[in-house]
């Protein structure tokens, strides 16, 4: 789904500063659309521009050494994708390529560095979000070695609940739609494996899927089963 200008995940960038920051950050760039399936960034490229998407999502994908591609993450509105070349000078890690309409501000490398500059508490929140990121990628790695495929799942939908979800009557919707050859990706299991995982947790009532929407209607007992603490999702620091 699409979030507004006025309700964006609290962990994104724009659900994340402050009123007076985001309304500046609305008004850096030049805003642009993208269709179903337009590359935003392209892995290996060398631009440094970043992006504020403002709505619907995309997914970030990268080549692995057999020349196959993997699902690294998904991005919404209130992200911001392409960050780590603006601020390291690095070819482009991944591919991030929309998912249906996605309206997004194109930032020059030199506004990104002058807001930077200028806002210490953006960029301190910026900060925040990229470990949070490398965190969540350093799970999935752990979870793929410890976890068997369907608490890999519950762990991968806490999570997207966690960063994108939303309060409906009776549950969190996410806000975001995976099809299950990406929840596959993302969890390291195969196709049929997530199948048989969402139909059990259909079963048992811990998840409702219709056409375009995903409900959690137990996050608490989705936790226990995702082997995560009541408070929210485990992370080792460092």
């Amino acid at each position: 789904m699409s979030y507004d200008s006025v309700k964006w995940p609290a962990r994104g960038l724009l659900g994340a500063v402050s009123s007076q920051a985001r309304q500046e950050l609305l008004a850096m760039g030049v805003e642009t659309r993208f269709e179903a399936g337009d590359v935003l960034l392209r892995e290996g490229e060398l631009d440094r521009h970043v992006l504020l998407l403002l709505s619907g999502f995309a997914k970030v994908t990268a080549r692995v050494e057999n020349g196959e591609e993997s699902l690294l993450a998904v991005r919404v509105g209130g992200d911001t994708v392409g960050e780590m070349a603006a601020l390291d000078g690095a070819p482009r890690s991944a591919t991030v390529t929309a998912c249906g309409l996605v309206t997004a501000r194109i930032w020059k490398p030199a506004e990104v560095h002058s807001l930077l500059a200028r806002r210490p508490d953006v960029h301190l929140i910026l900060t925040g979000i990229i470990a949070q990121r490398l965190r969540w990628a350093n799970r999935r790695r752990l979870d793929f070695r410890g976890y068997p495929a369907k608490v890999r799942l519950a762990r991968l939908l806490v999570e997207l609940a966690m960063a994108y979800g939303r309060p409906v009557e009776g549950g969190v919707v996410l806000g975001c739609r995976l099809t299950q050859p990406e929840l596959a990706a993302l969890t390291g299991a195969a196709e049929t494996t997530v199948h048989k995982g969402l139909r059990e947790l259909r079963q048992e009532g811990l998840l409702e899927t219709g056409y375009g929407s995903t409900v959690i209607r137990d996050l608490p007992r989705l936790r226990q089963l995702a082997d995560l603490a009541p408070e929210g999702p485990a992370a080792p620091e460092a």
